[in-house]
């Protein structure tokens, strides 16, 4: 059974261990050293704290992925845009899940003060991302091109934005 649900303190070291995943095995992230445990609650404690959504997809009883907003750039003017960051456990790819939290964040971010959502998306040839994206309602909005150099490799970002409703 799936569930989506707000994080709590005990998603953590599931949220932790996901991404770290992901920084060690693909050109997914530009981070090159797994955030701990102490990091990943401080940013929770952030974007929790700042009124935004962070959602884990639960499958019978297990983290299977997370999704949360943030805000876009520091800089004042940029307050009405959000990013959009999703990772799923490679156990549970290819079953919607990306779908389901994509959806549930843009429903929920659209109930915040924002009015635009970003996606930063490293183009590393894996093109179920950018895919996703669309199929949510993301239009491109441009290319960064080799921008991140990670494993031996100059990765382009592609940048998608779309409106929030509200």
């Amino acid at each position: 059974m799936t569930k989506l649900r707000t994080l709590s303190e005990s998603d953590l070291p599931a949220v932790t261990a996901i991404y770290a995943h992901y920084v060690v095995a693909s050109l997914a992230t530009f981070d090159e050293t797994p955030p701990d445990l102490g990091t990943w609650r401080a940013k929770a404690d952030g974007i929790v704290g700042a009124g935004l959504p962070f959602l884990v997809a639960e499958v019978d009883g297990e983290v299977a992925g997370y999704a949360y907003v943030a805000p876009y750039r520091p800089k004042p003017a940029y307050r009405h845009t959000l990013e959009d960051t999703i990772y799923l456990s490679p156990a549970f790819t290819g079953r919607g899940l990306g779908r389901l939290l994509l959806g549930e964040l843009i429903a929920q971010a659209g109930r915040t003060p924002a009015r635009r959502l970003v996606a930063v998306i490293a183009d590393s040839g894996d093109p179920a991302s950018a895919r996703l994206h669309r199929a949510c309602g993301f239009e491109e909005a441009g290319r960064l091109r080799g921008v991140g150099f990670k494993h031996g490799r100059w990765i382009d970002t592609l940048l998608l934005q779309r409106d929030l409703p509200g």
